[in-house]
């Protein structure tokens, strides 16, 4: 295919400096093209082309695209998304859901309503019956919309599931709700998964493992979810197993210079800045918004793209197609075209952000086609993404949005289905069906129905039909109606397909969950089956329902078993969770940890790493990390409106010396208690020990810094901020008791301690003298190397000359192993801690001692 986008370029690629890092003169503006136009521009393999399905006015800004069960199409529009550079109105209630029907059955949309009005950025759509799920921004509740009277607009509205309200970046919340094959929900971000009881309505929930996943979200043919990174650069993250079971990964899961794009658009308007584009080309060189992301599973398109994981890449105005080969049990992805992508462009405003496959066969791909990608948090004053877009003047860019349909010149699209009002037997016969959007709609409309005349055919289709994927429909259909037998199951735990018997080991969960047992000796001879996925599969199940022996049928399948999925993945299973919270705290504590636990495994560790040691930057250099540490990092242990601060407003810049590829936004739209959560976690996790962040901490700090606009550098956060002292070798000390072991409170050694060598009782001090005067304002006092030996009450007195002391500037009582002491900035060079409770037993001790001031 020859490339003649360069021709279109040529004026911005002579335009811009590339010297000047800094330097950001104006640029031509890319010109808009109309549907038509800039359908001319798309590159594809032979025989393939996109077809436009809709397009402005009748949308703008979508985001999302589903089917229901007739073939209608629903759109979420994000109206306000971006309308300029800051993001403004944001979250004005006038984002919409439409409808879009095709009345004649020509195969095109026809006949367009609004079908929900004044929404608040929509992006969860479900179709389930005659009803439709939605989601918005800033909230975890579901609705259940309906049109009772067939004028294509909803006029009953119910909620669905209570999840209470979501703070945080509208980037960084939930997307992609699906009904899986196994009659779970699954979103991004959420680590647990929904079910719904048909008959009664209610929904509950299960934890999983944590996903990843950002914008997005879809299945294979075998049910298994597939999530899809952006912020951390990594492009599809925990596809190995059902994430319910954990997040499994595989070495060499990916190909050389898999993360590697190849666009055509020359405009580096990229959050990473120049490490992620090309310095001569200036075109975007690696994984940086990948998102959107659907298994294509229809029959109206060559097979070579059956399975195939198709995904965007709206900063490199790509869409990227990936083969998934399977090696011994473990998913290995690669892209097929050599330094080219499956789909790209010129047009400087294509934006893919979503794709599903259509009830026709064909793929559909969501297209925002815009200026501004990014979020308003990575387009701030003063960030180097505002000076591209403003270069390119790519904020005037809105208001547009087109959906385009793949098609091939061999392949003609298929009938518009009609299953709404088709009977329980009419469904079943379209678990046959080679599209897996008919087969996935089919065994939904069947649970929600309830019917369950249809469980013998059921049942038949999984003793014979000559389809797996049939056999698998089937089963998990009848799991759903709750019309699982032992005579069934067994028959599915002996089918000669794999995929069928490890079907079944799940199905079985069910069941095993009521109590009924009866199958738990038969996953234990799977187990030993000779396929490893099958094995696999029987040792999550066993894991996940916490069987007895699990552990043992993992070494015995490793040692007969040699497929990767037994020798690579099942391993994994093995390894142990996050350490357990220390027993030192006290409940009321723990709780706050496993709150801030779950905060940080749902959205900080994809950048700061599981570990806290920050996650590598994928396809970087040895030691490069995509966020700091947080492993005795001083921002985090330091006083606590470091932290806080950096929450609210964000951190941009060099930090220690270095750069990092991805900035710290502002999050300044959770509520206190969330911030303060996650906070007393990363201060107390990683090996870091540091006194709690409290709710009303976080709301002191956003009070005082409410005006403040610009996230802020290291610099000059360090400077607004009280820090510790340095040099603490040239203080010196004198105590009530044991003053000879004073020095050990600063000597940077937390197993050595000052201790008063007897139990605490009212009276006993320690007295710290700096080198000369200076403003002081807090102290941080750590006995966690003995846990129960910090002070039960204190007062802080201040002196400039050791005889006269102040009236005490901070009383209170210790609560835990790290004391923090804050009170109004004084001079002073003489600081005295007095001791003011009693603990019987206890000695008051401190490990290591700092002062906080200017």
């Amino acid at each position: 295919m020859k490339c003649t986008f360069f021709s279109l370029w040529a004026a911005l690629l002579a335009a811009f400096s590339v010297t000047a890092q800094n330097d950001f003169p104006p640029q031509p503006v890319p010109k808009f093209l109309s549907p038509a136009e800039s359908q001319k521009q798309f590159q594809l393999p032979e025989g393939y082309s996109l077809e436009l399905v809709l397009s402005e006015p009748q949308i703008k800004e979508p985001a999302v695209a589903v089917f229901d069960g007739d073939g209608n199409l629903f759109v979420a529009e994000m109206r306000t998304y971006m309308q300029d550079i800051d993001g403004s109105g944001k979250f004005n209630r006038v984002s919409r859901v439409s409808k879009h029907m095709d009345t004649d059955g020509d195969g095109k949309f026809d006949k367009h309503t609004v079908f929900i009005d004044k929404l608040l950025l929509p992006r969860i759509l479900l179709p389930l019956d005659d009803r439709l799920i939605v989601g918005e921004t800033n909230t975890l509740d579901l609705y259940a919309y309906r049109d009772t009277n067939g004028d294509g607009v909803a006029d009953e509205k119910k909620l669905f599931y209570k999840g209470g309200p979501r703070g945080g970046n509208l980037e960084h919340q939930p997307s992609g709700l699906i009904w899986s094959m196994d009659n779970w929900l699954y979103t991004t971000y959420n680590a647990w998964r929904l079910r719904l009881d048909p008959k009664s309505g209610t929904v509950r929930r299960e934890s999983t493992a944590n996903n990843g996943g950002q914008w997005g979200l879809t299945q294979d043919n075998h049910g298994k979810p597939w999530y899809v990174n952006a912020g951390g650069e990594r492009g599809p993250v925990n596809f190995q197993v059902p994430i319910v079971y954990g997040a499994l990964n595989a070495r060499d899961q990916f190909a050389p210079n898999y993360r590697v794009v190849y666009p055509l658009v020359p405009i580096p308007d990229v959050q990473g800045g120049t490490r992620r584009f090309r310095p001569r080309e200036k075109t975007l060189n690696h994984f940086t918004a990948t998102c959107g992301q659907e298994i294509y599973r229809g029959d109206r398109l060559p097979k070579e793209l059956l399975g195939n994981l198709f995904f965007g890449e709206p900063v490199g105005r790509l869409v990227r197609r990936t083969v998934i080969k399977n090696d011994g049990g473990v998913s290995l992805l690669s892209n097929p075209h050599k330094e080219s992508e499956f789909i790209r462009t010129p047009d400087a405003y294509f934006r893919p952000i979503n794709a599903v496959t259509a009830p026709d066969g064909t793929l559909y791909i969501v297209d925002m086609y815009r200026g501004i990608i990014q979020e308003g948090n990575w387009v701030r004053r003063g960030s180097y993404l505002r000076k591209v877009v403003q270069q390119y003047q790519l904020d005037k860019a809105i208001s547009r949005g087109r959906i385009w349909r793949l098609v091939h010149k061999d392949h003609k699209p298929g009938p518009q289905p009609k299953m709404l009002k088709e009977t329980p037997a009419q469904w079943v016969k379209h678990l046959e069906h080679p599209n897996g959007w008919w087969r996935d709609t089919a065994q939904k409309l069947l649970i929600l129905k309830g019917d369950t005349t249809v469980a013998g055919t059921l049942k038949q289709l999984v003793a014979t039909h000559d389809n797996y994927l049939t056999r698998m429909h089937a089963l998990w259909t009848l799991e759903g109606l709750a019309e699982l037998d032992d005579s069934v199951m067994r028959i599915a735990m002996t089918d000669q397909h794999p995929q069928v018997r490890s079907a079944a080991i799940r199905a079985s969960e069910s069941l095993l969950k009521t109590g009924d047992d009866s199958l738990a000796g038969d996953i234990e001879k799977m187990a030993q089956d000779k396929n490893g996925e099958v094995v696999l599969q029987a040792l999550m199940t066993a894991k996940h329902l916490r069987m007895e022996g699990w552990q043992e049928w993992l070494a015995s399948a490793q040692a007969e078993n040699d497929s990767r999925a037994v020798q690579e993945l099942a391993p994994q299973l093995a390894r142990g969770g996050p350490a357990p919270i220390r027993p030192t705290f006290t409940a009321a504590q723990r709780k706050v940890l496993k709150n801030g636990e779950g905060i940080y495994k749902t959205l900080c560790f994809s950048c700061h790493g599981t570990d806290g040691r920050g996650a590598p930057v994928p396809d970087g250099k040895k030691g490069d990390k995509l966020a700091a540490s947080f492993v005795s990092n001083r921002t985090i242990l330091g006083h606590p409106d470091m932290s806080i601060n950096v929450v609210l407003h964000g951190l941009t810049g060099q930090v220690e010396g270095k750069t990092y590829p991805n900035q710290m936004i502002p999050m300044k739209s959770y509520d206190d208690e969330w911030i303060a959560s996650v906070l007393s976690y990363v201060r107390n996790s990683f090996g870091n020990r540091a006194s709690f962040i409290t709710p009303s901490q976080v709301a002191a700090t956003r009070k005082a810094t409410a005006s403040r606009e610009e996230p802020w550098t290291i610099d000059k956060l360090r400077a607004a901020v009280p820090q510790y002292f340095p040099d603490r070798k040239k203080w010196k000390f004198t105590a009530s008791h044991n003053t000879g072991k004073a020095p050990a409170a600063v000597d940077g050694n937390a197993g050595s301690r000052f201790d008063t060598g007897t139990a605490m009782v009212p009276g006993m001090w320690f007295t710290i003298e700096l080198p000369k005067a200076a403003e002081v304002s807090g102290l941080q006092l750590d006995s966690a190397g003995s846990p129960m030996d910090y002070p039960d009450g204190y007062e802080v007195r201040l002196s400039a000359d050791g005889k006269g002391w102040s009236e005490p500037v901070a009383k209170g009582r210790g609560t835990g192993p790290v004391t923090e002491i804050y009170f109004k900035g004084a001079p002073a060079r003489f600081i005295r801690i007095i001791q003011t409770g009693r603990r019987p037993g206890k000695f008051w001790s401190i490990h290591e001692l700092q002062v906080y001031g200017k």
